[in-house]
């Protein structure tokens, strides 16, 4: 309960904020609210609150919420020199579906900072003008955070899908994603971060500069037909690699086609084209990038099949 010289309004005022914060308060804050250390440890000692570092109280004694573990991280390593960085970053600005329970804060280079238990300190050498949110928590915003989060993460295939997220679930453009994989300072996967981006951004321009007939004569397989036209009911049908004579076809996806109808109206144009004959597999253009063999063993099956024309021996 608030103690005589505190008034209701203000006591009220400060669990307001703290639901806001996933239950958790700084003591800045408290104290702003004119509850100070005394009645912090009055609370804490009857079990209704709960102290977590120095800076951080919970107003309740369970365990943290994400939301609050990420308040926690900023406030302990320091809110003057960290902000939430990467995919902690990208939650806190509404990412969906993407598990991490550890947090991503960065600081620059030059700032010592202690160990925290689940927070991951990541050292940059220069903030990019304009890339901090100054209001609510301190955090990077969603382009350079997403490229960030790709440089970080376990293997190529998350730096993919926290790029993609990213953009798919409308955080950021690819137009700003692509500039900030250009920006970003980073030794780690560099070219490989920039080429998703680019797949991200202009599917038919990066597919235009993949070298899929390069990959077909690793293979030896025989180089197809690029941009193949067909014709349907409704007109022309381009399918991006074809084999003619073989019956098979093969389409590979740039993110523009996971937009809107995009997906739908590709189904229709793929139903065409089999009812028409031909056999077509498909492929995402990251898919491609990341597991180009997983993709060509299928591609052999194919072509190699007892029903093609076409025999690798």
């Amino acid at each position: 309960m608030p103690k005589s010289h505190i008034s209701q309004n203000k006591w009220q005022q400060a669990l307001a904020l703290a639901e806001l914060q996933g239950g958790v308060l700084s003591r800045a804050q408290l104290l702003g609210f004119d509850i100070g250390y005394r009645q912090i440890g009055r609370e804490c000692r009857a079990g209704r609150w709960r102290t977590h570092g120095r800076h951080t109280v919970a107003v309740h004694n369970g365990p943290l919420s994400p939301v609050a573990l990420r308040h926690h991280a900023v406030w302990e390593v320091g809110v003057e020199i960290a902000q939430l960085d990467g995919v902690s970053a990208l939650q806190e600005a509404g990412l969906k579906n993407f598990t991490e329970d550890r947090v991503f804060v960065s600081v620059k280079h030059n700032h010592n900072t202690e160990p925290l238990d689940g927070v991951v300190i990541k050292k940059v050498i220069r903030r990019l003008p304009g890339e901090k949110r100054e209001a609510g928590l301190p955090r990077t915003v969603p382009d350079v955070a997403a490229i960030r989060g790709a440089v970080w993460a376990r293997s190529d295939r998350q730096a993919a899908l926290i790029m993609v997220m990213a953009v798919q679930q409308r955080l950021t453009t690819s137009e700003r994603l692509l500039a900030a994989s250009i920006k970003v300072r980073r030794r780690a996967r560099r070219a490989f971060i920039h080429r998703v981006a680019l797949d991200i951004a202009d599917g038919a321009q990066s597919l235009g500069e993949l070298d899929f007939a390069g990959l077909c004569r690793t293979w030896g397989l025989p180089a197809p037909s690029r941009q193949v036209v067909r014709h349907g009911p409704n007109g022309r049908i381009y399918l991006d690699a074809a084999w003619e004579g073989l019956d098979w076809a093969v389409e590979i996806d740039g993110a523009h086609h996971f937009w809107g109808l995009t997906p739908t109206e590709d189904t229709f144009r793929q139903n065409e084209v089999v009812l028409a004959g031909e056999r077509v597999l498909r492929m995402t253009l990251i898919g491609l990038r990341l597991e180009p063999d997983r993709f060509m063993q299928q591609l052999v099956r194919a072509l190699t099949s007892a029903d093609s024309m076409y025999s690798a021996s």
